[in-house]
């Protein structure tokens, strides 16, 4: 194709550079990051789907509240849905797992989580509502269990601390 007799290639390339420049103006801005520190406390079940002295398989799943320590009250009076499965060896536990928080208003956040022996960071991957476009994440940890109050469940208290950040409007 020749466009020596024609002027199109100079339409197509500036009409790709417009949209180029719009595309570099216009992304999504941010505000800036806010602290998050809630307890979230929640009773589960979990399922052994292999067991030995080298490994156990896992799956458990289970519901609670979350209650903020911050000012702010982020993710405070939440309900929770946690569910994921665990490897466990004599050398480490690994677990994947995903957390739905669900406000009082309706709206909610999923939140990834990846336990490498004791750390857990979980990281924000959807938000709806006031939460929709949400990023950030953080650190999780267990500060209390209770006795099973059951065979095959567990009743646990764990921090949650990181930071947010929401689309600006």
């Amino acid at each position: 194709m020749s466009f020596r007799n024609t002027n199109s290639w100079k339409i197509s390339l500036l009409l790709n550079a417009a949209v180029i420049a719009f595309s570099l103006a216009m992304p999504i801005s941010y505000a800036l990051a806010e602290p998050y520190d809630i307890t979230d406390c929640s009773s589960g079940t979990y399922t052994i789907h292999s067991e030995s002295k080298e490994m156990t398989i896992m799956s458990f799943e289970s519901r609670g509240i979350s209650r903020a320590n911050h000012e702010n009250r982020a993710f405070d009076n939440c309900s929770l849905f946690y569910v994921g499965v665990a490897r466990i060896t004599p050398q480490k536990t690994t677990a994947h797992g995903y957390t739905k928080y669900l406000d009082p208003e309706g709206d909610y956040v999923i939140m990834e989580s990846i336990r490498e022996g004791s750390e857990t960071t979980m990281t924000f991957l959807h938000g709806t509502g006031k939460w929709k476009g949400i990023q950030g994440g953080g650190k999780h940890r267990r500060i209390t269990s209770g006795k099973p109050i059951a065979p095959g469940t567990s009743q646990i208290c764990a921090r949650h601390t990181g930071t947010f950040e929401l689309p600006k409007k």
